[in-house]
């Protein structure tokens, strides 16, 4: 499905730069990097009557929202503008076509599944959910219509880059000023950038636009790689994180010895014993990486996993120890989200999984080779991961059975059999310039007054590295997800250089970010919100004949505002009419935000249910999340306990309840996936005696969704 040609085949492109030693063709804008930023960044050029061409080092534009990143991550798409927000409507223009249902039948009314929502014409414009295959194909038609000239194949030559060192406290940063041979400069300024075969590109201003920062890097500007500690920028949430690492966590009791409880025997694979161990600590470590995969229960349109060359059960036997030791009880080891034509969009998921913690550090400053390398190993380390998952006799046979369903797909990724040349990036180098984007600017603790974009996303850092705990178990360590802020803006000057540095070059993608605000940015719609934005700060700058630096901002704004692009965000007066006030309600109730609250719960942004809405657990089935609702009874006597919950699919159907009644603790067990029976709120769980005070405790322990946390009620018994 969707066999495409590119626009423009790899010959005919070579010709159109010059040869060996010629003098090169000069563009106003020179993009290397063919990512989605640079896609909406040649479109927006184009549209303002420049010069653009973009290298894109592989065969292949549009970086991961064309490698299997179809599950777009938005936070708030009302803040998702411009080139960005077009994008994402031609997608739903695609798969209003019956044509483009090839796999299963086109959806009635319009609406379509896997969004989270129900998108139909009358509320949407849009849609965020596509075949990597569909994005392709819209991105060639984009090139085709603004006849942007793309040049496949040609890799920076990066040689003499600069590397970055450690300070001496774990932080890593590399000084500006050492310049690549593939880059020429005249002062702070880039007048041409070479490729590793000697084709030559001048232009007047450049954008990087790769996940990694390579022309930033060898363009000798600043930058650093791996985790702030909390001294370096004051973030909370940055650095070393053992005590926040609550998700995507491996058991309790898993030994990290090839022969358990043998120090003797040495360590199983992918066991960290290095490094700081100080919470909140900087170091070069970086968030994981994995392949996005594209999956399908077609089985005609299906390649089943197999197992790949070089296969090493060692490799997996933590898997198998998690499964052994209760981890993953409820879940399958993936998030699966379903595209149109029964396509995924698969994603990593509990403590073991499609993420190869630790084992990716090197990418962002590894040379093109090492890179080929670490591509290889990830790529191993999945296909056993997928085999073993549906194949291993030490997997519990729920998950072989839900895993063997599916398969690679045979229409995406044809080259690849189903697997794509894009690994996910999750991070990169990040620039270091006049102003670093912080935790404390995504939370609006500080303030940015000069907006090309906005952020809406969770900062989110996945797993970092594996480590043996102090009770002698292994256990990851990294993952951060915190949320609950509005939409923030984005500076310009996070997207460009310090001017003595260079003053012609913008990076949408690698920008100046700490690692924790990145783990918000990072997401596709923004890096094309930030491409556009980039190449029309670049025309401007032609107009006026000044630097980056030096453009007029209030002009800027302007003309991104004219564009569509949304800058600053107040969400409307929110909705309160589905919220049932306590007050009208029987009975002794106690409200989540009244209750005793041990772990990980958070506020739903859904204003729904009894009171001021309701908590949930992120689906972390660990335990840790306890709630105690504690009433003062009006007397002693038989009440009916009620729990009210939000019910949804994804819940969990085991939710553990325990009603401390007269005569000791009566246990409970709430289906939470079924819609409530009482008042559209309420589930009893039971009659019981209290004399004149009663508590009821829920908890996440084994649960296998998410638990929700929203009020408890007391009702007399006649």
């Amino acid at each position: 499905m969707h066999k495409l040609i590119p626009t423009f085949t790899l010959s005919s492109l070579l010709l159109a730069s010059t040869g060996f030693g010629a003098e090169p063709e000069k563009y106003d804008l020179v993009i290397y990097g063919g990512s989605s930023a640079a896609v909406a960044a040649a479109v927006q050029a184009k549209k303002m009557g420049r010069s653009v061409v973009v290298i894109e080092p592989s065969d292949r534009i549009g970086g991961l929202t064309t490698g299997g990143l179809g599950q777009t991550d938005i936070g708030n798409k009302h803040v998702i503008g411009g080139i960005s927000r077009d994008f994402y409507r031609a997608v739903r223009t695609w798969y209003l076509k019956p044509e483009s249902w090839k796999w299963e039948k086109k959806p009635e009314g319009g609406a379509f599944r896997g969004t989270g929502q129900s998108q139909t014409a009358a509320e949407e414009d849009t849609l965020w959910t596509f075949e990597p295959s569909t994005a392709l194909a819209i991105y060639h038609d984009w090139v085709k219509k603004h006849d942007i000239k793309i040049i496949y194949g040609e890799r920076l030559n990066r040689k003499g880059e600069a590397k970055s060192k450690d300070n001496g406290t774990g932080y890593w940063t590399a000084a500006p000023g050492t310049v690549a041979e593939g880059v020429v400069k005249d002062g702070n300024r880039i007048t041409e950038i070479v490729m590793e075969s000697g084709k030559r590109f001048s232009g007047k201003f450049f954008m990087d636009a790769t996940y990694e920062g390579d022309l930033m890097a060898s363009g000798g500007v600043a930058y650093t790689v791996g985790r702030e500690g909390f001294d370096v920028y004051q973030e909370t949430l940055n650095g070393v994180q053992t005590l926040k690492a609550r998700h995507h966590q491996l058991a309790d009791g898993v030994d990290p010895y090839v022969k358990p409880g043998d120090p003797s025997s040495g360590l199983l694979p992918w066991v960290d014993t290095t490094g700081p161990q100080k919470e909140g600590a900087s170091d070069h470590r970086m968030q994981a990486f994995c392949f996005r995969m594209c999956l399908t229960d077609v089985k005609e349109n299906q390649i089943p996993f197999h197992k790949p060359e070089g296969y090493d059960e060692q490799w997996y036997e933590l898997l198998f120890r998690h499964f052994e030791k209760g981890g993953g009880e409820g879940r399958f080891p993936w998030i699966n989200s379903l595209m149109p034509n029964r396509k995924t969009d698969t994603n990593n998921r509990d403590g073991f999984s499609t993420d190869f913690i630790g084992q990716n550090y090197e990418w962002p400053e590894g040379t093109y080779d090492k890179r080929k390398e670490i591509r290889a190993k990830h790529l191993l380390y999945q296909q056993g991961v997928m085999w073993s998952l549906a194949n291993h006799p030490r997997v519990p046979e729920r998950v072989r059975a839900e895993v063997s369903k599916w398969g690679m797909t045979k229409d995406e990724f044809t080259d690849g059999n189903g697997w794509q040349g894009q690994i996910y990036v999750r991070e990169g180098r990040r620039m270091i310039s006049d102003l670093v984007m912080l935790q404390q600017h995504c939370q609006q603790e500080r303030p940015v007054e000069d907006s090309v974009g906005m952020g809406a996303y969770t900062m989110d850092s996945h797993h970092v590295r594996r480590h043996i705990d102090e009770k002698g178990q292994v256990k990851n360590e990294g993952d951060v997800q915190v949320g609950g802020f509005p939409p923030y803006p984005i500076s310009y000057r996070s997207i460009v250089p310090r001017e003595q540095e260079c003053s012609n070059l913008v990076v949408p993608i690698a920008l100046s970010s700490s690692h924790m605000a990145f783990g918000s940015i990072r997401m596709e719609p923004v890096f094309m919100i930030l491409g556009q934005s980039g190449a029309t700060a670049v025309s401007h700058a032609i107009e006026a004949g000044t630097t980056l630096q030096k453009v007029d901002y209030a002009k800027l704004r302007e003309r991104l505002l004219a564009d569509g692009q949304v800058l600053n965000y107040t969400a409307p007066p929110k909705d309160r009419t589905k919220l049932k006030d306590i007050k009208e309600l029987k009975g002794t109730i106690v409200d989540d935000g009244a209750a005793s609250r041990n772990g990980g719960w958070s506020a739903s942004t859904l204003l729904i249910g009894v009171g001021e809405g309701f908590q949930h657990d992120h689906a972390a089935g660990d335990g840790k999340a306890v709630a105690k609702f504690t009433a003062k009874l009006p007397k002693a006597g038989t009440y009916d306990v009620q729990v009210a919950y939000v019910a949804n699919n994804n819940r969990a159907d085991n939710v553990p309840v325990t009603i401390a009644a007269k005569g000791g603790d009566k246990q409970a067990t709430l289906n939470q996936k079924k819609a409530p029976a009482i008042d559209g709120s309420f589930t009893s769980v039971g009659r019981f005696e209290f004399d004149s005070e009663g508590s009821v405790t829920i908890t996440n322990k084994d649960t296998n969704g998410h638990v929700v946390i929203d009020a408890v009620r007391w009702m007399p018994v006649d």
